[in-house]
């Protein structure tokens, strides 16, 4: 037994994991399921590790399909899973350069991403159910990349796309990661057609789908086939790997936890795209000697929709104030960059960028994990500031990551981006200068992100816009409090001055009829009875008089307090109209006005006493890992002669390996030019962000994403859904009327036909005799003419 039959366990673990965990996964718990999940992905990179070094153990003309005497390359056949005729389809593995070589990042990644993930996900209620994902969500890239036909790979390029959907909508119970979780899965069915009717034509031009039965055939396949299946193969990958137009989904998929953006984002789903395109590139060569729109071939359209969507998503990259919005962006940019390589037909540049990136966006992805789950689920980096204090190892890890991913020298991306640029400069000047223009913007972006999120002033403790909003709104609704209270008061006075006044009245008014009953008094006791009376009639009198100017008094402090209430409340909307305007000191502090401090809501009590912490070692441990990884990933293929060992170790996968033709004093050049690039899209940004020497540029066009998201929305929403209508009932009236129809008329006819299968042999000797005597009259008639 050698160590290329331990291909199998590969995919086999992860899948025994899966499998396991959805049977057991909720008695482990947490966080036992989570560990046992990343066992298993780490069980799978060991055997990567093993079948790696197998495959090195093996001669070059063995490793690959088309080695220096034609290729022997090593697949191990599972089971024949479709006979049928001369069609037959196995599972089986195709274990080569390019293969292991992806699984070796995959596994090695995603055994990182899942022993983040127990802490990140730690107390989450559906922790078991989330690891089942990640381990499916492996084992269907394995089977995509170790595949040995279309077929099987096809079948890990759906599993993929339906554990995005399941990742990204995991917090379903928000109707916005519900709605995201869907958006990437319907936009991919795009894509997925493509595949579909590509392996399809490859079917029918070879005869098999098997990588090894049909590429080495490649080569004598006319240019048109080749065209149009590259044109299909396009269609499918730029759905996968979210290029342009169909990059809408991995935006919004940041929806999902944050683990998830790392996984399917920098080590599965969005690097299947660039590796279809790759390992069909026989292929991709013959069709690159065809025109199909004026000089444009098919490589070319392939390097334009690259560079078109590498430009266009930094742009948008350079407005975005989400941590995880500018990654994904970022992602869709760099991503650009890969397609940009294989349609200049630098291969092995792609796959160079794509295992670098790997390194540098998982840790860019997770390092945002870490800083969101240190700063209480909150997203925006306006809100951020100064963690770099609070927040050290993250601080450090991610800056490494903001390093490569800008390409400063000698980081990982510094090497890989600059083949990538050194082969669009040997195809076509303009594709050159947009990477570079890319490149510029790319290092700018990174760059606020990082000065927004870890340096300055922190400012997560701030009064926000809103908060202010609600403090004046709350202050105003005082001062309207007050000016009621004054004004019931003054209501109140005047009442009790109406009632002193009447009452005076009465008190006065009773005093005559007690004069007048005195004087009609007759006898003694009547006139004391009456004297009495109009002694009370007299006090009253003079206790009504006493309590009038109290009244008056009080009617007048009154009327006067809500005067100034009134004054006051209007003065103070007055001030609320201006005071509503947040206004930063020099330092960048609000400065808040007077007396508004003490209505502002309980939340910003509440930061004030929140202070950021750092994140468990089971989060930070695969930081550091991935930040080793991003600095030395350059050696695998350095530009010198003693390196480009990638390059020597993918030869066996290319049947005419991409060759440099510019000389060594205009490759320093080159590289000087773009390390010029990524430096002043530093500079730039740490003269805005940090020396404070202009505003930020952050166009709102940008931040929409120049409208396009929308557009669509409002286009299928609009007039595609009134299309899509039309089609639906077109279907149902016409297509399945015409079925229906004739399903009718059949039925139609055939029923009172049915009648004359009655059974009886009477009626069928009836039938008989009937027609023997029409044939009889029949023949006579014919005679007789």
């Amino acid at each position: 037994m050698e160590l290329l039959d331990l291909t199998f366990l590969i995919p086999a673990l992860p899948l025994l994991g899966f499998v396991l965990l959805v049977a057991f996964g909720k008695r482990l718990g947490e966080p036992l399921a989570g560990w046992f999940a990343t066992a298993m992905v780490g069980g799978s990179f060991l055997a990567t590790v093993l079948v790696f070094f197998g495959l090195l153990g093996r001669d070059e003309a063995e490793r690959g399909l088309f080695g220096h005497d034609g290729g022997d390359a090593y697949v191990q056949k599972i089971f024949t899973w479709i006979p049928a005729g001369d069609f037959s389809v196995d599972i089986g593995f195709l274990a080569d350069p390019l293969s292991i070589g992806m699984a070796l990042f995959v596994t090695g990644v995603g055994t990182l991403i899942h022993l983040y993930s127990i802490g990140y996900m730690h107390g989450d209620e559906q922790f078991s159910k989330f690891f089942v994902y990640l381990n499916l969500c492996v084992f269907s890239m394995l089977v995509l990349i170790l595949g040995d036909n279309l077929l099987l790979t096809f079948l890990g390029w759906e599993g993929v796309g339906a554990c995005s959907y399941l990742l990204i909508s995991f917090w379903f119970t928000d109707p916005a990661n519900a709605t995201a979780g869907k958006k990437a899965f319907v936009t991919n069915r795009i894509g997925d057609w493509g595949f579909m009717v590509a392996m399809f034509l490859v079917f029918f031009t070879f005869g098999s789908i098997a990588y090894a039965d049909f590429l080495p055939q490649a080569s004598g396949t006319a240019q048109v086939t080749a065209t149009a299946i590259t044109l299909l193969l396009l269609v499918g990958a730029a759905g996968k790997s979210a290029q342009f137009p169909l990059y809408l989904w991995l935006p919004d998929a940041m929806a999902g936890p944050t683990p998830v953006s790392a996984l399917i984002h920098a080590a599965t789903m969005v690097t299947s795209g660039v590796y279809l395109l790759t390992r069909m590139n026989p292929v991709l060569d013959v069709a690159a000697g065809h025109e199909f729109l004026g000089s444009l071939t098919s490589l070319d359209l392939i390097a334009w929709v690259g560079a078109f969507t590498a430009l266009f998503a930094a742009t948008i990259a350079v407005s975005q104030n989400d941590i995880k919005k500018v990654l994904a962006y970022s992602t869709v940019s760099q991503l650009g960059y890969m397609f940009l390589a294989v349609g200049t037909g630098a291969y092995v540049a792609a796959i160079f960028h794509m295992i670098t990136h790997a390194f540098f966006k998982a840790l860019l992805f997770l390092g945002s994990g870490s800083v969101i789950h240190g700063m209480h689920h909150d997203q925006d980096m306006r809100n951020y500031g100064g963690l770099r204090k609070l927040m050290p190892i993250t601080a450090i890890t991610f800056i490494v990551g903001w390093l490569a991913i800008a390409g400063v020298p000698p980081l990982s991306g510094f090497w890989s981006k600059d083949e990538i640029l050194l082969g669009a400069w040997e195809s076509n000047k303009v594709l050159w200068v947009i990477g570079l223009v890319t490149a510029v913007l790319t290092a700018f972006y990174m760059s606020r992100q990082v000065f927004m999120t870890f340096f300055g002033r922190y400012r997560y403790a701030d009064v926000r816009q809103g908060e202010l909003n609600e403090a004046w709104d709350a202050r105003l609704a005082a001062a309207d409090e007050a000016v009621a209270a004054a004004e019931a008061k003054q209501a109140e006075s005047t009442e009790a001055l109406d009632k002193a006044e009447s009452a005076l009245n009465r008190a006065v008014a009773a005093v005559e009829p007690a004069n007048q009953a005195l004087a009609d008094a007759e006898d003694d006791d009547g006139r004391a009875a009456a004297t009495t009376e109009l002694e009370k009639a007299n006090a009253a009198v003079v206790g009504a008089r006493d309590a009038l100017p109290t009244a008056q008094a009080a009617v007048a402090d009154y009327t006067v307090a809500s005067s100034n209430a009134a004054d006051d409340a209007a003065k103070l909307r007055s001030l609320a109209n201006a005071g509503r305007t947040l206004v930063r000191g020099d330092d960048g502090s609000p400065a808040l006005p007077d007396g508004i401090d003490g209505h502002l809501p309980a939340s910003v009590a509440e930061r004030r006493e929140f202070h950021p912490h750092e994140s468990p070692w089971t989060m930070t441990l695969p930081l550091i890992a991935l930040s080793g990884l991003a600095v030395v990933a350059g050696v695998l293929n350095l530009p010198f002669k003693f390196g480009h060992q990638l390059e020597h170790w993918l030869e066996p996968i290319f049947v005419h390996p991409h060759e440099v033709t510019s000389s060594g004093n205009t490759k320093v050049v080159l590289a000087l030019i773009a390390t010029a690039c990524g430096v002043l899209g530093i500079g730039i940004a740490y003269a805005i962000y940090i020396r404070k020497s202009t505003k930020p540029i952050e166009p709102q066009l940008l931040a929409d994403g120049w409208k396009y998201d929308s557009a669509i929305s409002a286009f299928m929403g609009g007039p595609g859904r009134k299309f899509f209508d039309l089609v639906a009932w077109f279907d149902s009236s016409v297509v399945d009327g015409l079925v229906n129809g004739a399903g009718k008329l059949v039925q139609g006819v055939a029923t009172p036909m049915r009648t004359l299968q009655s059974g009886l042999v009477r009626t069928y000797a009836s039938g008989i005799a009937l027609g023997a005597i029409a044939l009889v009259c029949w023949f006579l008639f014919r005679a007789a003419l």
